[in-house]
């Protein structure tokens, strides 16, 4: 992994801004030109220090500044990173959904709910899921965002004669699967997931915030119970800017 070298950051003594405040301008400017990108690891404090010039305190107040403001990160032992703008969810490899993987990283999402409900599933949807005929599913739309804006739009459809009453839940404040697992004491025990890049148009667009024909991460997933009967299908567009899809790999 590169180290970062300071020696170009520029310190005006005869101005009257704190020196740890010129020291920290010009890292937030490295930072957001991308010349340090995400994950690029800065020098160690006492080299660092002497490249500068100024005292390992004075360093160190420039340094908490930007770690503050989320734009760095200190790894204990291994040293001083700048932090990755994209949220990196693991969903590639394992079953969890968005919302569990945002709680887990402690970032602040927001779901708002577009529609909510019952309706006679499309007829792919209803063979997906194996619905009786003249079932019906819930349609559950939601609109997930950070505080940088909008990041996924999700279409879920799950069964009814599994989830009697499930239309009434508030998923503004409850999850799908925590409310599945929870109060219909269902055992969710896989899923297959397909990924692809899709054009956004249309309503995907509009709610995710981008221009019409902007690329997008898709995600199509069937969710099975333990008796291997399916639960629930999603269509889920994600704004490739804003979230980025990660599989943690290991050869055996």
């Amino acid at each position: 992994m590169s180290t970062a070298h300071s020696s170009d950051t520029d310190i005006h003594r005869e101005l009257p801004v704190a020196i740890h405040t010129q020291i920290s301008d010009s890292f937030r400017t490295k930072i957001a030109s991308g010349e340090w990108p995400a994950h690029y690891r800065l020098q160690s404090e006492p080299d660092l220090a002497a490249d500068l010039g100024v005292s390992r305190g004075t360093l160190r107040r420039a340094l908490t500044t930007l770690i503050e403001e989320g734009l760095l990160r200190q790894v204990r032992g291994r040293g001083t990173f700048v932090t990755s703008t994209t949220i990196e969810p693991a969903i590639a490899q394992k079953l969890s959904t968005l919302s569990e993987d945002f709680a887990r990283q402690g970032i602040a999402m927001a779901t708002r709910v577009i529609a909510q409900d019952l309706i006679a599933p499309p007829r792919p949807v209803a063979a997906l899921l194996e619905v009786p005929a003249g079932g019906s599913v819930l349609r559950l739309v939601r609109l997930r965002s950070t505080g940088d804006g909008p990041v996924t739009l999700l279409y879920n459809y799950v069964r009814t004669d599994f989830a009697p009453g499930i239309e009434g839940v508030d998923f503004e404040t409850q999850s799908l699967f925590g409310t599945l697992e929870g109060r219909y004491s269902l055992q969710i025990s896989s899923a297959r997931r397909t990924f692809s890049a899709e054009a956004a148009e249309g309503e995907v667009a509009e709610l995710l915030g981008i221009p019409s024909g902007q690329p997008v991460q898709y995600l199509e997933q069937v969710t099975y119970l333990a008796n291997n009967h399916p639960i629930e299908y999603s269509d889920v567009w994600i704004h490739s800017a804003r979230l980025r899809v990660t599989s943690i790999l290991s050869r055996r």
